[in-house]
């Protein structure tokens, strides 16, 4: 009697920063069990340095792009995958050559990749920040910062009250208005009025629905955890839980210095990323105008390290 093998399943995000390999074991059909994790890596491909704003994927980027993909696809082979889901999201979305890259992709590993529109990318984000943060009754303000765009969704535990994507993420506001190192006064404040303009329907959101606190997701939220960990002597794994609560006050520290700091000093500063040492300045002027407009501050910021692969792996497993 042949063994049946159980199936295995390769969930692939191509962030506009970071490229995203999760590959699972499915558990027994009609089991209870949850999915097994072999294999989780990222991979900074920065695919939307040099031609997010301009609406292309420079040269560099998509040669970095086509590369991961190929190494993905090593990695897919070696663990006998049977089922790949790839999604991309704002800067392929945004690009001119964005489906372009995707045929290439297609050609050189056989991935077929699929370009979600941003309402399906806050949707599977939610679904990925509720499996690792408890939301309860009370609607939480759910943010995913990422290179391209910014995904906002105002949810609890079972409801969306509300979704949408806005391009304006770290690598477009980096190209808007990091114009100074460290970043002026006059600076964050161009910043800050843009914010307003843009998230008009965000703010009208929120007045309607009155969200409780702040629930981050990527790489801007990874960092300030890691910056956190750095200011307490703390031990923070590779692979941190699934979420982590960071405080106001820590916040805010790490604000500071990010304001009166340069290039050269935050790529030092523990816990810093490289690749985040300039994107983090301006996506901690958006987190703090949230905190602010929206006066969430009587709560901590809860951090994700779940989003939208993992909102992928929860609706493939409950279909």
């Amino acid at each position: 009697m042949t063994m049946t093998k159980t199936p295995r399943l390769a969930l692939i995000d191509m962030g506009t920063n970071t490229f995203h390999l999760l590959i699972v074991e499915m558990p027994p059909t009609g089991s209870d069990a949850e999915a097994t994790i072999l294999l989780r890596t990222k991979v900074g491909v920065k695919l939307g340095e040099g031609g997010i704003s301009s609406g292309e994927i420079a040269p560099e980027a998509y040669a970095r792009a086509l590369h991961t993909l190929t190494a993905f696809q090593e990695e897919i082979e070696l663990h006998q995958v049977t089922d790949v889901h790839a999604t991309a999201t704002s800067a392929v979305r945004s690009a001119r050559n964005g489906v372009e890259l995707t045929e290439d992709i297609f050609e050189q590993t056989g991935i077929k990749v699929d370009i979600i529109p941003g309402d399906r990318e806050a949707e599977l984000i939610c679904k990925g920040m509720r499996q690792a943060v408890a939301l309860g009754h009370t609607p939480h303000l759910l943010v995913d910062i990422g290179g391209g765009s910014v995904e906002f969704i105002i949810a609890n535990e079972d409801t969306i009250f509300w979704k949408q994507s806005f391009e304006i993420g770290a690598q477009r506001l980096l190209d808007l208005f990091f114009k100074h190192d460290p970043l002026t006064a006059d600076d964050v404040r161009a910043e800050q009025a843009y914010l307003a303009e843009q998230l008009a329907p965000l703010t009208a959101a929120v007045h309607q629905f009155r969200p409780v606190g702040l629930v981050g997701a990527s790489g801007t939220f990874d960092t300030l955890g890691d910056l956190q960990a750095a200011q307490r002597n703390e031990f923070r794994p590779e692979m941190p839980p699934p979420v982590t609560e960071i405080t106001l006050q820590s916040f805010y520290q790490s604000y500071d210095l990010l304001l009166t700091t340069t290039h050269a000093q935050r790529l030092v500063m523990p816990g810093m990323t490289p690749m985040r040492a300039d994107m983090i300045v301006v996506a901690c002027v958006l987190v703090d105008f949230i905190l602010t407009t929206y006066q969430l501050t009587d709560s901590n910021i809860r951090a994700s390290t779940y989003a939208l692969k993992e909102g992928l792996l929860a609706e493939i497993l409950s279909a």
